[in-house]
This record gives C-alpha cells, structure tokens and sequence, in this order.
C-alpha cells in the first residue's frame, strides 16, 4: 500500500484572482488584507463588479492546505489530500488540477450534488491579498471526508485554520487530529489567517487541543493568538501552543523553533506582485525539506527562497516546471 510524505485536511475553493484598485476594494466594503465569509447572492454582487472594474488574472484549484501540498507534491513529496467538491464542473476542474498536480485525493470517489466553493481574491497595486470566500460545499466538509487508512500510512499530518469557521469541517479537524495523536503521528496546523485567530479563536482553540506538534503562523496571527503587544513576546508564549514552530515575517523572512533552538531566516529582497498564497508556499516548501531530514533551518531558508520566488507572480501557485528549478537552485547553494 502506499505511503505518504504528508496528509492534508482543508478547504476545496477554486480561486479566481482579479487585479484591484483600493477605490475599488473600498467601494466593496470589504475588509483588506483578510479573509471574509460570504453567501452566494454576495458572491454574485462582487464577481459581477470584478468582472467590470478589475483585471482577471488566474483561476486554480485553490485552499490554504491545497496550496501547500500542491507545492510539496511538486518538490517531490508524496502528499494526500483530503477536501469536498460537488459534482459539477468547478469541482471536476479542481479534481482534475490536483491529479495533474502529483496530489492523492478522496476526490477519486463519488463527488455529491451541491456547489463547489469559490474564492474570490482581489490583489491591490501594493501586493495585498484579500479574500471573499464563498464555502459552498466544503463547508459541509465533515469526518465522513477524513481518509483514516491514508492518514495512519502518512508521516504527518497538516490541518487548515480554516476549517474552524464551519462546525462540521472543526469537527474533521478534531477528528483526524485525534487519528494521528492515536497512532504517533504529528500533528502540524496552520492558522491560515488572521481572521481565524480573530473571529473564530475558540475554534481554533479546540482544533489545537492540548496542542500540536507544529504550528504556522505569520507575526500578525502570532500577537493575535497570545494577546502580547509585541512580536518577541508573542514568540516567547508560541510554545505553549505547539512543541516547534514557525512563524513568517513577510520580507524580514523568518523565526522558526525546532523544540530547542530558535533560528532567525533573514527575508530575500524581491519586488513583489501578489503576496496571495505566500504562506502556504512557504509551508510547502519547509515541509518537503523537513521530511527529508533538512533540519528546521535549512527547510525554513527554502521556505523563504520558494515564497519569495511566488510573490513576484500572480497566483498562489508556481508552475509545475519552477518547482524542480527551485529545488536545484536551492540545492546548489545551500
């Protein structure tokens, strides 16, 4: 039977990324730089101003833990994912993409009736990236989706912040998070953003439990978490969440805790373009070396070499090609 690198637990939303004026993001009323739950009349409204006022850029299958499994897939890792698609066009589309991605998935099953779920990603002239999310199916994402057979036959297990917006989709979390703790399997989970660990930290607080093994954050998340005024003194308290982890920086790089020594990754000097999915590179790219024995400085030096690399490009994802360019570059150097 085979074996993966890593499991993931998230959110099925296909992305469609527009180029935005802040005229135009204000006029919305939404909030920048976050991420916003809405319905489907609302998701009518705004793609409807989008497609009048603001540029297209890409569509991809898209989700923070998808993201960063696709990016793991195309290092090298061998990666399942577990998530939930309607049996409609989006959804074949973002089954499809992660097949062609490298990605194992439930997906290969029966897919139900309803509305796959869309995200809407509007990106300023300054890079900021700010979401209107519209859950659709995957907010139904439940137990029923967690694949016990290829979780126990992974290394880790990675589970999305988001999933703490729906009742359901907690419940999963906690549910595969129960799995891997039953059979010694560590636990990583991301706070994906800083709306999670704003509007829905009981959420959140339950899907960490008595704590993870590894916990992703950026510094925003991190202070937010803690309730400390600085970014040292959230740092200090993170490990009373999680045994290791990481915290991004955005162009400062960097801090990650391997459980005894903390290392300070500097950032890389790049002009960017779109900072949508820097996160869930970074992640990505630091588990693939993790797995492989890199050891958490050199994992957390390539996590910033790939996301600085995506945030000159619009998108959340590189092409399939860049990745093996990536590797080898870093490979060579470090």
């Amino acid at each position: 039977m085979a074996h993966f690198d890593l499991y993931g637990l998230g959110n099925a939303l296909v992305d469609t990324e527009y180029h935005v004026t802040d005229a135009l993001l204000a006029s919305l009323g939404v909030d920048k730089g976050m991420m916003t739950l809405i319905d489907a009349e609302q998701l009518a409204a705004i793609e409807h101003r989008l497609r009048d006022q603001a540029t297209l850029k890409k569509q991809a299958s898209g989700g923070s833990a998808a993201n960063t499994l696709i990016a793991a897939a195309n290092f090298g890792s061998s990666v399942f994912y577990s998530c939930k698609v309607a049996d409609d066009a989006l959804g074949a589309f973002y089954h499809q993409d992660l097949v062609a991605s490298g990605v194992s998935t439930n997906l290969d099953q029966i897919r139900e009736d309803g509305t796959t779920g869309r995200c809407l990603v509007m990106v300023t002239d300054d890079a900021e990236r700010t979401m209107n999310t519209f859950l659709g199916i995957t907010g139904d994402l439940s137990a029923h989706e967690v694949d016990e057979s290829a979780l126990t036959r992974s290394k880790m297990l990675y589970i999305e912040g988001y999933l703490a917006s729906s009742p359901k989709a907690q419940a999963a979390a906690c549910e595969a998070h129960a799995i891997a703790k039953r059979h010694q399997i560590p636990v990583a989970l991301t706070f994906s953003d800083p709306a999670m660990v704003t509007y829905f930290k009981d959420q959140v607080r339950d899907m960490v439990g008595t704590g993870v093994d590894l916990l992703f954050c950026n510094a925003q998340e991190a202070m937010t978490w803690t309730g400390a005024e600085t970014i040292e003194s959230a740092l200090d308290q993170l490990s009373k969440t999680a045994s290791q982890w990481v915290c991004t920086r955005g162009a400062e790089g960097a801090t990650v805790f391997d459980g005894a020594t903390r290392f300070d990754v500097p950032g890389q000097a790049v002009t960017p373009v779109d900072t949508n999915g820097a996160g869930d590179m970074f992640a990505g790219a630091f588990l693939h070396g993790l797995l492989n024995d890199w050891g958490f400085e050199r994992a957390a030096r390539f996590g910033v070499h790939a996301s600085a690399h995506l945030i000159t490009q619009y998108g959340p994802r590189l092409p399939l090609a860049s990745h093996g360019v990536l590797l080898d570059q870093f490979e060579a150097t470090h």
